[in-house]
């Protein structure tokens, strides 16, 4: 080396040292870009619309899964997820799940108004064999993975779910598998039976680590779909239900201390979507929490009024009253939402009178009460507050209750996407409503929380060791963040360098 027109020798033991500074240097920006790599993970991808879907099939699915029958520590668990932003192509999220040994994965739809997780078998009666969403149906085979074991109802955990009705097991059948069945309202539905075996997934640690884990848990093997379950354009290779009884995943995570007990979803209403879905609890400013009603089989919260434009609608606040036939639902697995019969017509009489001089009724085939305005949605149309117990609210922006439903010329048609849940007391808060918002299920505190927000932005997430962990996403560069890194770590390398050529 040349200093000063001095060539002079570098001691071995400091050019030792050099060495370790730029491996360390090279170790650290590998383990960055691991964390990015996975962080990115987080982001909420949107398939691309294919389609148009008609308002009278999004009420089909939505009736189809409400008739469902449902026979029935250590860091931030982050689950890959996909779906359409536009609930006229599939409007459903569905995430990716990796079972057995050797490990496969399985796509899977959100539901948190449901329990189990299953997913299609081999030799699976009516089953789809690919997806107009673009992804591999792989089928679940429990004979080729070394880790499964298939559940016989003597077994304690098939004892458990009889008692919720999540199991069906004929008397005197203490040898035979431990079956299932849940029925869709228009006749489709699927049964199978429970196994037990492996699941994998990414973890991030109260020390900011990427670690991949593993866990057992008991979820369903079906055998057997019927209705819209057997069609291909919305296929998907199972369901994974978020619901709080003992076989859902998030319990089951929980207890063996795999997870928290708390998960946390954000879904973008942008034309890019983002979002995230972790087990684990966001830890933004401003979120509001109401209770869980107790011993309920879905996520039961106490609507107590709604207002529209500050104006109290007349609606006697027994209508929301939780009993088994009524009650106020949170369900991201509804497209659309859905209001008690009684309080669906004060609701919509209520949007007509406050819009704008600038909105223009129209008559669609549909029978909906739909829109054309000259302006911005928020400039015609009012503020509805939905108003919980503990004096807590849910603000609605407009698109919150509407939906666009075509194109009048150059104008787009805005529709209640509100419907009238015809001969029922109960309330669905769905995917309408719950776009733009963080929201909480807190399972160890019994509440839900929740605060408007823009879904592409980043999130803060708290660990179980009580650390908050950053998590970006939405506008999350892999590449990007892992040049930057890269790019400081050499100049603390060059740094040091300097440093020694000083003090020679």
């Amino acid at each position: 080396m040349v200093v000063g027109g001095r060539k002079m020798r570098i001691p071995l033991p400091i050019l030792l040292l050099l060495l370790l500074l730029s491996a360390s240097a090279a170790g650290m920006f590998t383990a960055q870009r691991d964390s990015v790599a996975f962080q990115a993970g987080l982001r909420l991808e949107r398939a691309l619309p294919t389609r148009g879907v008609r308002l009278d099939h999004l009420l089909a699915r939505d009736r189809a899964r409400h008739g469902r029958s449902l026979l029935g520590t250590s860091g931030v668990v982050d689950f890959p997820v996909e779906g359409s932003a536009n609930p006229f192509t599939f409007g459903l999220y569905y995430t990716r799940v990796r079972l057995g040994n050797p490990a496969r994965d399985y796509y899977v739809q959100i539901d948190t108004g449901s329990d189990v997780l299953w997913v299609t078998c081999s030799s699976c009666d009516g089953c789809p064999i690919s997806s107009g969403l673009n992804i591999q149906l792989n089928f679940y085979e429990p004979d080729k993975s070394s880790t499964s074991t298939v559940l016989t109802c003597s077994d304690d955990r098939c004892t458990s779910a009889l008692q919720t009705g999540e199991a069906v097991c004929p008397s005197g059948s203490s040898r035979r598998a431990c079956s299932y069945s849940f029925q869709y309202g228009d006749g489709s539905g699927t049964a199978g039976y429970y196994v037990y075996d492996t699941i994998y997934f990414d973890t991030i640690t109260g020390d900011q680590q990427s670690l991949n884990s593993s866990a057992q848990i008991v979820f369903g093997c079906s055998n057997s779909q019927s209705g819209d379950l057997t069609k291909s354009d919305k296929a998907v290779g199972g369901i994974l239900g978020f619901g709080q009884n003992g076989l859902s995943v998030i319990s089951q995570l929980s207890s063996a201390g795999v997870a928290p007990s708390v998960f946390s979803h954000c879904l973008s209403s942008s034309d890019s979507g983002g979002g995230i879905l972790v087990l684990g609890e966001i830890v933004e400013p401003g979120i509001v929490y109401t209770p869980l009603v107790p011993s309920q089989p879905h996520y039961n919260i106490n609507l107590e009024s709604i207002t529209v434009n500050g104006q109290a609608l007349s609606i006697d606040s027994s209508v929301f009253t939780t009993t088994d036939t009524r009650g106020t639902i949170v369900d991201s697995g509804t497209t659309l939402a859905y209001l008690a019969e009684q309080a669906y017509g004060p609701f919509v009489n209520a949007i007509i009178a406050s819009v704008s001089s600038s909105v223009r009724s129209i008559s669609t085939s549909g029978g909906n009460e739909c829109f054309v305005t000259s302006s911005s949605l928020d400039e015609s149309f009012p503020s509805v507050t939905l108003n919980f117990k503990g004096s807590v609210s849910m603000s609605l922006k407009p698109e919150n209750y509407l939906l666009q439903q075509g194109i009048d010329g150059d104008t787009i048609i805005w529709c209640i996407g509100f419907q009238n849940n015809k001969g029922s007391e109960i309330t669905i808060l769905g995917d309408l409503v719950l776009k733009d918002k963080i929201v909480v299920y807190d399972l160890a505190n019994q509440r839900i929380g929740w605060r408007n927000y823009d879904c592409s932005q980043s999130v803060n997430v708290s660990t179980s060791s009580g650390r908050n962990q950053f998590l970006n996403t939405g506008q999350f560069n892999a590449n990007g963040v892992s040049h930057m890194v890269y790019h400081k770590l050499l100049w603390t390398s060059i740094g040091f360098l300097f440093l020694f050529l000083f003090f020679l």
